[in-house]
């Protein structure tokens, strides 16, 4: 069962590597370039993917620019760092190619050393609020999932920074779609994440998803 996955990259040439090496033969990666300064776009164009460059900084905006460049079916999403392994991407795309879910969430199971404290408390109060909001039994915000292209298109998303991943639940949630998770692994990511690896980081997330919330 084909499918794309969209990987948003801001200066990921680290992990790029490990990341591409370790995609399913039937899945293709659109690697999204968001202005990276380190060759993270050559570099995965180099490794075989297709890659697309959103000069629009935000998580959301390189989500979408890969949604729009897809053309498959079903699309998966998945962090780039290292964090998350590619191999365990039929997990979640299998119940979206089946019928099972309409949106498939990718729960986290961290490792030791791969979840700092205060992104894990942040993660956990998100977590409860979507769970309020939705009345979805889950865990996490799942940053690897799967779902219909068109689907998620006629959503009409609009957040482009870190409030994206959260809009889509609620937004899928509230349209009346069958939204599920499962566990796969957390490990510690290649170099220092701009995101959950600084209090910085963790803080304009909560915020762009407090923005989402609202």
């Amino acid at each position: 069962m084909a499918a794309q996955v969209i990987l948003p990259v801001l200066d990921e040439a680290e992990a790029l590597p490990w990341v591409l090496g370790r995609i399913p033969r039937s899945y293709t990666p659109i690697v999204v370039d968001n202005g990276s300064t380190d060759g993270s776009g050559t570099l995965a164009a180099d490794l075989g993917a297709r890659v697309v460059h959103e000069p629009r900084r935000g998580f959301g905006a390189a989500c979408f620019a890969g949604l729009l460049a897809a053309d498959t079916d079903v699309v998966c999403f998945m962090d780039c760092d290292g964090s998350l392994d590619p191999r365990e991407l039929p997990l979640v795309a299998g119940p979206v190619h089946s019928g099972q879910a309409d949106l498939m969430l990718g729960a986290r199971r961290a490792e030791p050393g791969s979840f700092p404290i205060h992104a894990r408390a942040a993660n956990r109060l998100l977590a409860l609020e979507l769970r309020r909001r939705s009345g979805l039994a889950l865990r996490d915000l799942g940053p690897m999932r799967a779902a219909r292209r068109q689907a998620l298109l006629d959503l009409g998303l609009r957040d482009r920074r870190f409030g994206w991943p959260l809009e889509m639940v609620l937004v899928a949630a509230a349209a009346g779609w069958k939204i599920d998770e499962i566990g796969v692994t957390y490990r510690a990511r290649s170099g220092r994440s701009k995101i959950t690896g600084t209090f910085r980081g963790t803080a304009r997330t909560v915020r762009d998803m407090t923005s989402a919330l609202r």
